[in-house]
């Protein structure tokens, strides 16, 4: 009897040592979660005419694999000429390479998220009939899981997509991942639509400040 109790009461020692250990990480990849939507947070406070707009979207993309604890992903923009996914900012193995590279309207999963204007969660993406596997032909990479949103403005616009590949220790996304990326990409369009207005607000400065140097100064009253 001796013997079970103790027995006993390692293994309850050794699962309670488990259990604090997953705390801890879950603990430290909250606070991480929570620092990173902080950054971006301020980042969309804080934007103006001279803001460096690829710097921008480095800061979001990087925002977004802190918050999902994952290591390959990307920020892709819609042409609007042409309705192509152009790769705008990347990071990953293969990330040098993707700078650039287009998608055909309509393909892929990232394709489906712009057009449907809804985010995806894919597990694995293999058994995905929507996956464009081009990317991984072209490049030699392996895409086995992916979350992806859009980045949408206020206005209806999707400018382009989020997609963050590969969850870290091959664990899978799941729905706190993405109402996380939901979270990022709703900050993400945010900083980009003030972007947007503050460059234009600046571009309308500088064009009434040249008409106005064109024109002279005004003529004085009469008395």
């Amino acid at each position: 009897m001796p013997d079970e109790t103790t027995r006993f009461l390692k293994e309850e020692a050794s699962r309670l040592m488990d259990e604090n250990r997953d705390l801890r990480e879950e603990l430290t990849a909250l606070r991480e979660s929570v620092r990173a939507l902080s950054a971006l947070y301020y980042l969309s406070q804080e934007i103006k005419p001279e803001t460096d707009v690829l710097q921008l979207l480095t800061d979001i993309l990087e925002s977004a694999l802190v918050v999902l604890k994952a290591s390959d992903g990307s920020l892709m923009l819609v042409d609007e000429e042409t309705g192509e996914l152009v790769f705008a900012v990347a990071r990953g193995e293969i990330a040098d390479e993707l700078i650039g590279f287009r998608i055909p309207p309509g393909q892929g999963i990232v394709g489906w998220v712009v057009a449907h204007r809804e985010p995806q969660i894919v597990r694995d993406v293999r058994l995905d009939p929507r996956f464009f596997d081009r990317v991984d032909e072209l490049f030699g990479f392996n895409t086995r899981s992916m979350v992806a949103v859009p980045l949408q403005l206020d206005d209806g616009r999707v400018l382009g997509v989020i997609e963050v590949l590969n969850k870290v220790s091959d664990r899978e996304f799941t729905q706190d991942d993405l109402d996380l990326l939901l979270i990022v990409a709703e900050l993400s369009a945010t900083a980009m639509r003030r972007a947007e207005r503050a460059t234009a607000l600046h571009e309308r400065m500088v064009s009434a400040m040249q008409s106005a140097k064109k024109t002279g100064p005004l003529p004085p009253s009469p008395s």
